[in-house]
């Protein structure tokens, strides 16, 4: 039986409307810049895809090395955050929370003095410093507190200690535990710690700033110059690209999430 639509229904409704709307419309606008002869007159000027193809070939290896540095990024978080977060939910007492707070200071402090204490660290070493791996390196450590705090929340929502306990007293192993109990229960905070990780790693621009080098540029940072250097149709068609590539693999991560969910609960 469906309920009886409340008075604040509407009301609801057309906020939520506006909302979207105050999200979604600048986003909408650029793209459709991005395929318009001339971004001033719009559509009426005519459409075209020669400021798509234009940047593509201008930057097609920079699209790569952004996915390339989010994949590796998230492989990362997973082998160090996963296990992490099931020692802080193992033991939970003051030492460990306050490892917990001491995790989260990357996204407490700036991008860019983050930055800058890495090239202090690291700028010595001439190949690592040019190279793709030192952003690497800065965007695992600004988002490995999301795949933390992701997988954290599911782990301390159950009993682990009773989970494991029952595991082993049928005969399980720790590689075995961590197999069918740790990993299983933990999955849901892990793939919302990957679509995060994913998505602030594509787009991370302030530390990605400070630490590119010319040849090891990244998306944000080839937008952000594509629109100080470029026509502005050219800028909207390299914000064009850019949601091609990450909204569809946002998509996937999202219908593996469901994918998963719906067969657990079968």
């Amino acid at each position: 039986m469906t309920g009886r639509r409340g008075p604040f229904f509407w009301p609801q409704m057309v906020f939520c409307i506006l909302v979207c709307a105050f999200l979604v419309l600048p986003v909408l606008l650029s793209m459709l810049a991005g395929v318009s002869l001339n971004w001033q007159r719009g559509p009426a000027g005519g459409l075209t895809l020669q400021w798509i193809a234009q940047v593509w070939a201008l930057y097609d290896e920079t699209v790569v090395r952004s996915l390339a540095i989010a994949l590796a990024c998230l492989a990362g978080d997973l082998l160090l955050g996963v296990p992490l977060a099931y020692v802080l939910a193992r033991r939970p007492n003051r030492r460990t929370r306050l490892i917990e707070e001491m995790i989260m200071l990357p996204v407490a402090v700036p991008g860019l003095a983050t930055a800058l204490a890495l090239i202090i660290l690291y700028g010595g070493l001439q190949g690592f410093r040019t190279s793709s791996a030192f952003i690497l390196v800065g965007h695992v450590l600004f988002t490995l507190p999301f795949m933390v705090r992701s997988v954290l929340a599911v782990l301390s929502a159950i009993d682990i200690r009773t989970l494991e306990e029952g595991a082993a007293s049928l005969g399980a192993g720790p590689i075995r535990r961590l197999a069918t109990v740790i990993l299983p229960n933990a999955r849901p905070g892990i793939l919302a710690g990957s679509l995060m990780v994913v998505t602030l790693s594509v787009g991370e621009f302030n530390m990605t700033w400070m630490l590119h080098t010319p040849l090891t540029k990244t998306l944000p940072v080839g937008l952000a110059d594509a629109y100080a250097s470029m026509r502005l149709e050219v800028a909207s068609a390299y914000t064009v690209v850019f949601l091609l590539m990450i909204v569809p693999l946002l998509i996937l991560m999202q219908w593996a999430a469901s994918a998963k969910s719906s067969r657990s609960k079968g």
